[in-house]
């Protein structure tokens, strides 16, 4: 079973790559998310509680959005980016285009949607 794992060393809101890496972890445990990002075991534990001893985390998190930042978008086909995801998703609906009004629709019932994934949630636990 996997270690907790304690992301307060990030503050409230840990960077968005945070959050992947430790998702990865708790999917797999750190030696893998390691392997997958290309980084030691040892790399990733420290980043994940903030105590990387270089002065600049860029390119673990360079390597961590590379590999990590990529959903199957069931509304393209196709891979994007987290970020892609996430911008296309807050934009109010595009009433003036059918077909992006109709992307847009989908990413709001999809499962990498975190407020649909609440939403499930809050319904699943009424009922």
């Amino acid at each position: 079973m996997n270690a907790a794992i304690n992301l307060d060393a990030w503050g409230e809101q840990p960077p968005l790559w945070i959050q992947l890496l430790a998702a990865e972890v708790a999917r797999s445990n750190r030696t893998e998310a390691g392997k997958r990002i290309g980084v030691s075991r040892s790399a990733v534990s420290l980043v994940l509680v903030n105590r990387y001893p270089s002065p600049s985390t860029a390119g673990i998190e360079r390597r961590v959005m590379d590999k990590l930042g990529r959903l199957d978008c069931a509304a393209l086909g196709e891979q994007v980016t987290v970020i892609q995801c996430q911008e296309f998703r807050k934009k109010p609906a595009p009433t003036h285009n059918p077909q992006a009004m109709q992307q847009w629709k989908a990413c709001q019932h999809c499962p990498h949607n975190p407020s649909c994934q609440a939403k499930e949630a809050a319904h699943a636990h009424r009922h």
